[in-house]
C-alpha cells in the first residue's frame, strides 16, 4: 500500500514515528512535510495529503496535527475523501472496516507513542468490509457531491 503523509508542526513528532511503522510494515510512505518544527498551517498539509489520495484510488493518507481534530476537519472537505480521526484502536479499526475512511487522523498532543502504534496496526490490519456499509458510505460520497446540503 502506498501512504501520503503530513503533518503541521505540533505532529511533526509522531509524523516521523508513524512513517517507519509503516516502512516496517513494508508500505511505501511519500512524505509531504513539514520537515521542521516551523510554523505552519495544518489545512496546507491536508491538502496536499489529500490531492495526492484522490489522484491515486490505491493509496491512503495520514495527517496528523496536535488534536487531529483540524486536520481532519480540513481534509473532509475534498469530495471523495472520508478522513477520520482515530484516537484509540477501536476507532481505527471502525473506520476502516465500517466507514472505508482512506485517510487516517492523529493528534500528537492526544496520543502517547504506543497508542499510535496500537491505532496504526488496527487501521493497517482493517479492510472495508462493505456489505451493509456499502450504502452509508455511498451516501457519504453523494454529500460530498451536493455542495450545500439541506437535509
Amino acid at each position: 500500500m502506498k501512504y501520503f503523509i503530513a503533518a503541521d508542526h505540533a505532529g511533526i513528532d509522531i509524523k516521523e514515528y508513524v512513517k517507519e511503522l509503516f516502512e516496517k510494515k513494508g508500505h511505501e510512505v511519500l512524505d509531504l512535510g513539514p520537515f521542521s518544527k516551523d510554523r505552519v498551517d495544518y489545512p496546507d498539509f491536508a491538502a496536499k495529503v489529500c490531492t495526492e489520495v484522490l489522484k491515486d484510488e490505491n493509496s491512503k493518507g495520514i495527517l496528523i496535527c496536535g488534536s487531529g481534530i483540524g486536520m481532519s476537519m480540513a481534509a473532509n472537505k475534498f469530495d471523495g475523501i472520508r478522513a477520520a480521526l482515530c484516537h484509540n484502536e477501536y476507532s481505527a479499526k471502525m473506520a476502516r472496516e465500517h466507514n472505508d475512511a482512506n485517510v487516517i487522523c492523529l493528534g500528537e498532543r492526544v496520543s502517547g507513542y504506543g497508542m499510535i502504534e496500537a491505532i496504526v496496526d488496527a487501521w493497517d490490519n482493517a479492510t472495508f468490509q462493505g456489505g451493509r456499509h456499502e450504502g452509508r458510505v455511498d451516501k457519504i460520497n453523494a454529500l460530498g457531491k451536493m455542495g450545500s446540503c439541506r437535509v
